[in-house]
């Protein structure tokens, strides 16, 4: 297993231990502003950004413009379970040619556009995107007065650790 996959499925498993230590109520909670997202929603997200990339890969083309949005993944702590279950099994199963470019389609706000990737590029922004959605989640269980103990949650690993 490559690192680009030990990295993402670490940083995956951050989201099984929260999941692990809420309840559906604090999961699809959507009443922190400004944006009113939960929880759920963002994780959500994440995953389906991993399903996409491992199910949506049809003759070297990836589709980020068409996924899952299973909304009882934000919702139901047991569906978000089940489905980043799914995700880390297909992702530790998951083999490809580090060199190989893989077409990606997404929509930046002005319509579908064309992006050539490497799987090693597509794992390494999905990890990012991850951790960054992390960090918003934090903002959430800090306001919902959830904590989480993971000290690195949300962080990017070059982040510079602040003292206390």
């Amino acid at each position: 297993m490559d690192n680009f996959i030990k990295c993402s499925l670490g940083t995956l498993q951050k989201s099984k231990k929260l999941l692990l230590s809420l309840n559906s109520e604090s999961l699809s909670n959507a009443s922190i502003s400004p944006y009113y997202s939960s929880i759920g929603s963002h994780l959500r997200h994440v995953y389906d950004f991993y399903n996409c990339l491992l199910n949506n890969c049809n003759e070297g083309v990836i589709d980020l413009t068409i996924r899952k949005r299973d909304l009882s993944v934000e919702t139901c702590c047991d569906s978000a379970i089940g489905y980043l279950d799914d995700i880390t099994l297909k992702l530790k199963s998951l083999k490809y040619e580090s060199n190989t470019l893989v077409k990606v389609i997404d929509d930046l706000g002005y319509g579908n556009i064309e992006i050539n990737y490497t799987y090693p590029a597509l794992l390494a922004q999905a990890n990012s995107h991850t951790i960054h959605h992390y960090a918003i989640i934090g903002y959430i269980l800090d306001r919902l007065n959830i904590e989480f103990l993971d000290d690195d949650f949300g962080y990017n690993p070059t982040t510079p650790k602040k003292t206390k």
